[in-house]
């Protein structure tokens, strides 16, 4: 890419970083090691001038395959209608034997990975046994529940393949062989393994060519964006192989002091919808005023002497007596006779005669 964003690698320096690399790795390898050719993997360490704003996962296709034939590669599969585990299992070997694809070492049907796999034990098992994993992109949103959070720590969650593609061979070899860059938004750092120890300096050369190219023109950042580049691997140093230049910093320093200038831009229809509230806002205040002002000068001038009217007191109706029948009044002097005689009983008097009489009923009769 031309511009600020473009990165141009010395080849030859690449290249005598690699072969430096790889005389450092011999001098510290066993002759263990030497007899299971164990490789160690080279990786590219980026360092970004910015932080991004959103996580990406960055796929490179390589020239040169970066893992050996000893690497054993696993993949999951849907279940098959109408198929046991077992009859799925055999139908996708026999396709891959079908299709050419070689890669492949183990097939687990979803059946089998929630049925047999369910303890944590045996998903650290499963871990530890591959290099790395493959799945179906038909049940790719299912697995994250199952496979568990230990893949995605350790970098080795499954990676999407098409099984109903029909260049099934060709896209299986690019998804192994290819590598990835995951740029976090935690951090301006990142790595991607590009090769390993057993390759050629040219082929490491190419490799990173490759990824550096994929990387700037699949990043989402503006501006000027990678800083430093490095080449490592598991024990060694971290050797410098690109660094941008100086003028980078000017440019950074002057966006952001044109951020911190510039005063906050608010759109021209939003402006404008606001100064025409206003100024209709103002309009309604003058005429509302207006209209106030005219109803002050109609009550003025229309205000009239108050008239007295007398004041009349209510006249109250005066009581009609009943008539008293007979039968109340033959009634009134009996029963002013009958309080007179009678007196009513004290309460304690009551009590005792209660209690007197429960006495003489308790007391058994003397024969």
């Amino acid at each position: 890419m031309a511009g600020e964003s473009e990165v141009v690698l010395d080849r030859a320096q690449v290249k005598k970083a690699v072969q430096a690399l790889q005389a450092y790795l011999k001098t510290k390898s066993s002759p263990d090691s030497l007899l299971l050719e164990d490789t160690e993997q080279i990786t590219l360490l980026f360092t970004l001038w910015k932080i991004p704003k959103r996580a990406q996962t960055i796929r490179i296709p390589l020239p040169h395959g970066q893992r050996t034939e000893t690497e054993e590669v696993c993949l999951f599969t849907r279940d098959e209608p109408n198929m046991t585990s077992e009859q799925t299992q055999r139908f996708y070997k026999k396709l891959m034997e079908v299709k050419g694809v070689k890669n492949v070492t183990e097939i687990i049907p979803y059946k089998v990975l929630k049925t047999e796999y369910k303890p944590y034990e045996a998903k650290r098992r499963l871990l530890g046994n591959f290099d790395l994993f493959l799945s179906d992109d038909r049940i790719r949103r299912l697995l994250p529940s199952h496979i568990g959070k230990h893949f995605y720590l350790t970098k080795k969650e499954p990676l999407c393949v098409n099984l109903e593609s029909k260049h099934l061979a060709r896209d299986i070899e690019r998804v192994i062989q290819g590598t990835r860059l995951k740029v976090s938004n935690r951090g301006c750092c990142c790595t991607a393994r590009v090769a390993h120890s057993g390759m050629t300096a040219d082929e490491v050369t190419e490799n990173i060519e490759a990824t550096v190219q994929t990387v700037v023109a699949k990043l989402r950042l503006k501006g000027p964006l990678i800083k430093v580049i490095h080449l490592k691997s598991q024990r060694s140093v971290a050797l410098p192989i690109y660094t941008s230049s100086l003028s980078n910093i000017a440019i950074l320093e002057k966006k952001l002091k044109k951020k911190e200038t510039e005063p906050a831009k608010t759109p021209k229809k939003k402006e404008a919808k606001k100064e025409e509230e206003t100024n209709t806002a103002d309009v309604v205040k003058e005429t509302d005023a207006a209209v106030e002002g005219e109803k002050q000068v109609e009550e003025e001038e229309e205000e009239e002497i108050p008239q007295l009217v007398p004041i009349v007191t209510p006249s109250k109706k005066a009581k009609v007596e009943k008539p008293v029948k007979k039968k109340q009044l033959e009634k009134a002097p009996r029963a002013a006779a009958a309080k007179k005689g009678k007196k009513s009983p004290n309460k304690v008097t009551m009590k005792a005669g209660k209690t007197e009489a429960k006495v003489k009923r308790k007391v058994p009769k003397v024969k």
